[in-house]
């Protein structure tokens, strides 16, 4: 982790090398967040409870950040007047995650991972009508190939219908998770380094665990070291690493774009699903593949898509003439 944040430093004054950088980062915090199934279903084969996984999951990634914070030769101090800012995108983190656990109590955990895929959409309306940024018809676009090629991989039980309560949990975590997006990179959170920010991020989400196990008086651990070493990925991968590249991204590209990379997630899971559990690849899978990578290129191409659509545009204007 130390070695990978030293090749991708935060600030670069070449604005070419800061988009590419901003890509390859969410798509890599994307990626690395698809692995949550990986290794929290052997956890919960384990007989553990979401919070408890969730709670491991933040604790272990707290002390890979601060070794980061550490190795990187970070303060660990913030300004005082940024604790409340940090504060809140902490809290906005850690419900957007234990709403999304706990839904999968009142509803396949496909349906909900489908579900939780319009927080791109509500970025987009964040941005456009807090902040006033202009939603381009191809965002809309892409919005919209990526969120179909979400429905195309979700695979569901025959007879699966929507509980009203888990609906709600859903839509929830993903008003919390766009906030967060959109909150990150306003505010002058950007004054603390990445590294440091993230530490704190995670150490305010981790409060909403530790108060629910308190509550319940209840945490369950893993039973044999196959449980820990899951645990210990699950705080490094999907959530040191994943949170990490997407602060990053953020700074680069925008709260949008980045939203929209997160589309990778599901590929994400494909790929394992077809590598370690021996799954298949249906046709209706593919075109939702196809969808996915078609938008996350268009994002990732930019103004030049634009300026292609154009030339094409005029250049069938004058045929049609």
């Amino acid at each position: 982790m130390l070695i990978f944040a030293r090749f991708f430093p935060i600030h670069d004054s070449n604005m070419p090398s800061q988009k590419a950088k901003g890509y390859f980062m969410g798509a890599l915090a994307a990626c690395t967040y698809g692995m949550n199934p990986l290794f929290a279903l052997p956890l919960y084969q384990q007989g553990m409870d979401p919070n408890s996984v969730l709670l491991l999951r933040y604790c272990f990634a707290i002390v890979i950040m601060a070794v980061m914070v550490v190795g990187r030769r970070q303060p660990f101090v913030i300004p005082r007047s940024l604790i409340g800012p940090v504060a809140i995108l902490g809290l906005l983190m850690g419900f957007s995650s234990l709403l999304l656990f706990e839904s999968y109590n009142y509803m396949p955990a496909g349906i909900a991972s489908t579900l939780l895929f319009v927080y791109p959409l509500m970025v987009a309306l964040i941005m456009a009508s807090v902040f006033r940024e202009k939603l381009k018809l191809i965002t809309i676009l892409c919005i919209a190939m990526a969120f179909g090629g979400v429905v195309c991989l979700y695979k569901g039980e025959e007879g699966a219908t929507l509980s009203a309560l888990g609906t709600l949990m859903v839509m929830l975590s993903a008003l919390s998770y766009a906030v967060y997006l959109v909150w990150i990179n306003r505010g002058g959170l950007a004054r603390i380094p990445t590294v440091t920010l993230t530490l704190y991020v995670l150490a305010f989400g981790s409060s909403i665990f530790i108060f629910n196990a308190l509550l319940h008086q209840h945490v369950a651990l893993p039973q044999d070291a196959l449980g820990w070493g899951c645990s210990v990925a699950l705080g490094l991968l999907p959530t040191a690493v994943s949170l990490f590249c997407t602060s990053v991204a953020i700074s680069c590209i925008g709260s949008t774009p980045t939203a929209i990379l997160g589309a990778l997630e599901p590929v994400t899971a494909i790929i394992f699903g077809l590598t370690v559990f021996g799954e298949t690849l249906s046709a209706r899978d593919v075109v939702g593949l196809c969808l996915i990578l078609i938008a996350v290129t268009i994002v990732i191409a930019g103004d030049n898509i634009s300026i292609v659509l154009l030339r094409m545009r005029k250049l069938f204007k004058r045929r049609h003439r």
